[in-house]
């Protein structure tokens, strides 16, 4: 068997697994009978996805037919790019679509940094028990419905007697500025999502073998070469994955948070494609038009997770999707 050169990543290490597997020299038929209990495990979550996932996109046709509901998919009229061309012409199409990638990178730039953030600096804390205490204090916010939380940036926003206002001694109405919204989101975004977010960088620092500090320790490094030369080396790997999963959604933003925050005074910069697809498929039951712009919007999340994934192989051999 010929092995393979240079530095293996995720898919590498899979393919070398999966040669370890038939190196036993067992038939696959055998090897399901003998552990037929991790196979069963394993068809539970394939035969979700395959139903929730996969066979839904049996209507994504839609989005090139006159889609009417008398007369099912294949019936409908097919009508080509029609609802794509429709979309493109439409006068707030530019807007809409600025609006969502600008939130979303905004998002990406300001947010993705903190939940690193927050991992290194609770990995130096020594006191246990503080650390117990501001973990769940960081946590928290995560599960508060976006709708709890939405009511609480009106009511801290509101013109009378919003705490924002009361604390800079004005009356300014916050959601009626188009300016203020992308600040908004993104701030109560990170709030909710930061200590939630450095989970997976806190088990990674969790497991990096604390012979290295030690070792550092002796060699006199301080706390930030530390930091710099051992915590951050190793959280590479997972920054990248997380990378790479964030990019991948670039152009989702959270329909129900806008919703939720947007007025007819803020739309110049809350009218995103999330809320729009809504308000055309739901409300208006424009269902061919809805899909079609959503189906917009998804193949430019594929295209930007190919790209980010082809540069982060680059930078990093370790972690790739593709």
């Amino acid at each position: 068997m010929r092995r393979q050169t240079g530095t293996p990543h995720l898919g590498g290490k899979m393919a070398e697994h999966k040669k370890t597997a038939l190196a036993t020299g067992k038939p696959l038929k055998n090897q399901i009978k003998e552990n037929w209990q991790l196979y069963l495990m394993l068809a539970i979550p394939l035969i979700l996805t395959l139903v929730y996932k996969y066979i839904p996109m049996y209507g994504i046709q839609i989005a090139f037919r006159d889609y009417k509901a008398s007369r099912g998919f294949a019936g409908s009229e097919w009508v080509g790019m029609k609802w794509f061309s429709r979309f493109f012409n439409s006068p707030n199409a530019g807007r809409m679509i600025k609006n969502t990638f600008l939130l979303s990178l905004y998002s990406l730039l300001w947010g993705f940094p903190v939940p690193i953030i927050l991992a290194l600096l609770l990995n130096q804390l020594a006191n246990k028990k503080l650390k117990r205490v501001t973990q769940t204090v960081l946590y928290a916010p995560h599960f508060i419905s976006i709708m709890i939380v939405c009511g609480m940036i009106r009511i801290f926003l509101s013109p009378s007697g919003g705490l924002l206002n009361l604390l800079l001694g004005t009356q300014t109405d916050f959601m009626a500025e188009a300016s203020a919204f992308r600040p908004v989101y993104i701030i109560s975004g990170i709030w909710q999502d930061a200590g939630w977010g450095c989970i997976i960088y806190l088990a990674t620092l969790g497991n990096i073998d604390s012979a290295l500090y030690e070792a550092a320790k002796i060699d006199g490094a301080s706390l930030w070469q530390r930091v710099k030369n051992i915590d951050i080396p190793q959280l590479m790997p997972t920054i990248v994955l997380q990378l790479i999963m964030s990019a991948g959604g670039l152009m989702n933003v959270g329909f129900e948070k806008v919703w939720l925050l947007q007025t007819d005074l803020n739309k110049a910069t809350s009218d995103v494609i999330a809320v729009y697809v809504y308000q055309q498929g739901i409300e208006n039951a424009k269902y061919s038009y809805s899909t079609a712009v959503g189906l917009f919007n998804t193949a430019v999340n594929i295209i930007l997770l190919v790209i980010v994934n082809k540069v982060s192989k680059k930078l990093n051999d370790e972690v790739s999707f593709i």
